[in-house]
């Protein structure tokens, strides 16, 4: 299945890609509800269904537990506090446990690198989990900067525009002489990317936090194979 990856990037008019990393380049979603689920056990609630953490991933893990234990009754902020470092020293070391790229993101990465397209990733995941995954998984030397939800201090995440910003100035430092584009698959993503000025696809098959056609992107994929194409109709 690659017919619809032949696309060349000569045809693409842009120099450098920014990606989210949850729900666009990776499927994520097992070890976080996994980690959720191992902090409400030790907080003394119900786990919930793996798939729901689907519908909290674009808003980081702190995000996800508290809605989890408030949906239970909630708790002391001290003690939320002392359970949500519970889960993220947990996921530190089940975080690429059934986590995998989605289909197509391999072969698409290998033909963007090969046109010399800088790559970059800008994720609401602490910077520390996000390499550790990519590099899990033998991705993270493909790309020219990996970009925290922590990178760029507090209240510097997605949707502020200040991750997809830097992470196009440290592509062109890298030599990307042209165009930034975005993809990621929720209003986190779309609205980062507007308000820094680029382009935006929309991955609708991801964690999205809206209908794919409402999250406002200049263009919308169903799988993977199908960006090269769409950054090109660009």
């Amino acid at each position: 299945m690659t017919d619809h990856i032949t696309t060349h990037i000569t045809d693409i008019p842009f120099a450098a890609i920014g990606f989210d990393l949850d729900g666009t380049l990776l499927d994520t979603f097992r070890d976080l509800g996994e980690a959720v689920n191992h902090a409400l056990k030790l907080g003394g609630f119900d786990p919930v269904p793996v798939d729901s953490s689907k519908d909290l991933i674009g808003g980081g893990a702190k995000i996800m537990l508290s809605q989890a234990v408030d949906a239970q009754g909630g708790m002391e902020r001290d003690e939320s506090h002392a359970l949500y470092k519970q889960m993220l020293a947990y996921y530190a070391e089940h975080n690429a446990v059934h986590s995998r790229p989605y289909p197509g993101v391999i072969e698409a990465l290998d033909q963007l690198a090969a046109q010399d397209v800088k790559m970059a990733v800008v994720t609401n995941k602490f910077e520390e989990f996000a390499r550790s995954v990519l590099t899990q998984l033998d991705l993270a030397d493909r790309f020219v900067t990996i970009i925290g939800g922590d990178t760029m201090g507090k209240g510097n995440a997605k949707p502020a525009p200040d991750p997809v910003i830097e992470a196009r100035k440290r592509c062109e430092a890298a030599g990307a002489q042209g165009r930034f584009a975005f993809v990621g698959d929720s209003t986190y993503d779309v609205n980062a990317a507007k308000a820094a000025g680029v382009p935006v696809v929309a991955a609708a098959y991801g964690y999205c936090d809206k209908p794919p056609h409402e999250l406002g992107a200049d263009a919308v994929i169903e799988r993977f194979d199908q960006l090269l194409p769409a950054l090109a109709a660009l």
